[in-house]
């Protein structure tokens, strides 16, 4: 049997037909999934790290609040319960140095969050600041780190052994980064 010109032809466009939808496919999957690693951000963990060496603790508190949302776990918690320690840390620091100025800077950062703000400023006066704030970070971290020991209370254990070991390294200024077995 004689197989027409005409048939052949029609067999060779649907072969390549069929061989481009193919590799189409294949390669727009691949050119997705590749767009989906590009695409990812940055951990929210490195933000908040470099959040707290600015001194930017609004900021390093939703990071680790992000960083829960994406990936709960023991030391998720405890790295949130950690930046409000942080807070403290360098609230009691400023205090120490009776430096009220700075402690209202720190109240600014944290109440003011949008362009409203720059006409008109959410003042406190800094005494009254530096206990609003220590009040407030004190009862954030106890429920965080209560949630962290619901998870495990061995891990948390852990992971504060290590910020303790951290603290005692840099007693003076501890509240602006992470122990370095965090990985941040």
């Amino acid at each position: 049997m004689r197989v027409s010109l005409e048939s052949k032809r029609v067999w060779a466009m649907k072969m390549c037909i069929g061989v481009g939808i193919f590799l189409l496919g294949t390669l727009s999957n691949g050119w997705a999934q590749s767009d989906q690693i590009r695409d990812l951000p940055i951990q929210p963990l490195a933000h908040a790290k470099v959040y707290l060496m600015a001194g930017d603790y609004r900021r390093a508190v939703e990071a680790c609040q992000e960083n829960i949302d994406r990936n709960p776990s023991v030391e998720a918690y405890v790295y949130l319960a950690y930046v409000y320690e942080a807070i403290d840390g360098y609230l009691g620091s400023l205090a120490k140095q009776e430096d009220y100025v700075k402690v209202e800077q720190l109240a600014l950062n944290l109440t003011a969050r949008d362009i409203l703000d720059l006409i008109d400023p959410p003042n406190v006066m800094p005494r009254m600041a530096q206990e609003l704030i220590h009040e407030g970070i004190r009862q954030q971290f106890d429920v965080t780190a209560a949630m962290a020991n619901r998870l495990s209370r061995t891990r948390t254990d852990e992971l504060w052994a290590q910020q303790t070991r951290w603290r005692a390294l840099k007693p003076d200024s501890w509240w602006t980064g992470t122990p370095d077995e965090w990985q941040w």
